[in-house]
């Protein structure tokens, strides 16, 4: 299906060659499925539910606010759905999962719980559902990381493809100030900067791509210094395209190759970055769901918490083993000598 939306002959080649590492193609369509999930979480795994009918009056909290007096619920302000009584003729649609990421289960002897009927794969040190938390994660995991490989691969395409491009001065100049650039201890400093200000998810990515365009500028160069001398290029020129033209239209889609490889691992890297500083305290703040949180709280609840260092951890596993199995395939595809 995909097939036939593309634009020329060697795309189609070239998807057709990624189709044939099966555990590849799957692993695209399990970590697409996954990524849908998380992105519409709300409709999954809430505390809300999705549609109840109440004294003949059909309500849905998972798209608007009610007071809690249409529940008879006197004594709240927001409503407690699991406390609703409801009589013969009423009736409640619940989400899979009955827990919103940020809600404590009460009922449990301690925290953190193992896993049981209310709460699948446990709950953490806070008495929250480790299964909505991990689903909520994956949302901010996966914006993290493909915000920083946008900005930064946009970044370091224009940076190198003007080094590559106009080479001479330009060129010699770029790739120092590239070189003293690389000297910097990022992650040291992306640290120490998260340290100062009040971290988020816009600041984190803004840190990270600070330094993170460095190493695609690097092959974005090598791919024009050796296209700006071909054949397409010279002919360009000669029927008196721009500058501009030649550029974004001839030179830069022939040298996507790297950008297009790379992609998977990229993203895979970032998302073990954002981990890594949740891991550290350094990520997102509390209470947000963060896998690297989680796996805090199974170093200091590892005796008593198996499950805390388990599931995050075979979350973590198959996504970043989904994604270099998309990675590799890609690289096949776009090898030349295939």
């Amino acid at each position: 299906m995909i097939e036939k939306y593309l634009a020329n002959e060697v795309s189609r080649k070239r998807w057709r060659i990624f189709k044939r590492k099966k555990l590849a193609l799957a692993s695209m369509w399990v970590l697409g499925f996954f990524c849908f999930l998380s992105y519409t979480a709300e409709w999954w795994a809430n505390s809300k539910p999705l549609v109840i009918h109440y004294n003949n009056v059909t309500y849905y909290p998972i798209l608007n606010t009610y007071p809690a007096s249409d529940f008879n619920q006197t004594d709240l302000v927001n409503p407690d759905y699991r406390k609703v009584t409801l009589s013969e003729n009423d009736w409640v649609i619940w989400p899979v999962v009955k827990w919103d990421p940020y809600e404590s289960n009460q009922s449990v002897d301690r925290y953190p719980s193992p896993p049981s009927a209310e709460n699948w794969l446990g709950t953490d040190d806070r008495g929250r559902d480790i299964l909505t938390r991990l689903l909520y994660g994956l949302r901010y995991s996966m914006t993290y990381a493909l915000l920083v490989w946008l900005i930064t691969f946009m970044l370091g395409t224009i940076a190198g493809g003007i080094m590559g491009w106009k080479g001479g001065a330009v060129d010699f100049w770029g790739q120092r100030i590239v070189e003293i650039l690389s000297t910097v201890p990022q992650f040291f400093l992306l640290i120490i900067i998260i340290a100062i200000f009040k971290p988020s998810l816009g600041l984190l990515v803004i840190i990270s791509c600070i330094f993170g365009w460095i190493s695609i500028s690097y092959y974005v160069r090598g791919e024009f210094l050796k296209n700006r001398k071909m054949e397409f290029v010279e002919g360009a020129r000669a029927v008196g395209a721009s500058d501009i033209r030649v550029f974004f239209k001839h030179l830069l889609p022939n040298s996507l190759g790297p950008l297009i490889t790379f992609t998977p691992f990229v993203i895979s890297g970032n998302i073990v970055g954002l981990a890594s500083l949740d891991y550290l305290g350094f990520g997102l703040t509390p209470p947000t769901p963060s896998w690297g949180e989680l796996l805090n709280q199974a170093q200091q609840n590892f005796t008593i918490g198996w499950w805390l260092a388990v599931f995050p951890s075979l979350v973590m596993f198959l996504t970043l083993t989904m994604l270099s199995l998309i990675g590799e395939a890609t690289r096949d595809a776009m090898d030349p000598r295939l």
